[in-house]
């Protein structure tokens, strides 16, 4: 469930951040009622980064799967990477 706390509790500032790390997920900020900040963790912005990066990654190899692109074997692959950089 996601964390909401007012703008006004930015005043902790401590309580905020060690809200952030222990539950390891984006805290949502409110003005007067309605969204306006998100605040998390490096760590946890990282992990988001590396996910985002992960799930454009497949995305795009689903997309050239679709495309009929020319598929390589994997055991293939790995064995031509073995042979070019440990002979």
């Amino acid at each position: 469930m996601p964390r909401i706390r007012p703008i006004a509790d930015l005043r902790n500032t401590n309580e905020i951040s060690e809200l952030c790390h222990a539950k390891k997920e984006p805290v949502f900020i409110t003005k007067n009622g309605y969204g306006d900040l998100v605040i998390m963790s490096v760590e946890t912005y990282e992990a988001m980064l590396d996910q985002n990066e992960l799930d454009r990654e497949i995305a795009r190899a689903e997309a050239e799967y679709r495309l009929d692109v020319k598929l390589t074997n994997a055991k293939e692959a790995l064995n031509t990477l073995r042979r070019k950089h440990f002979g």
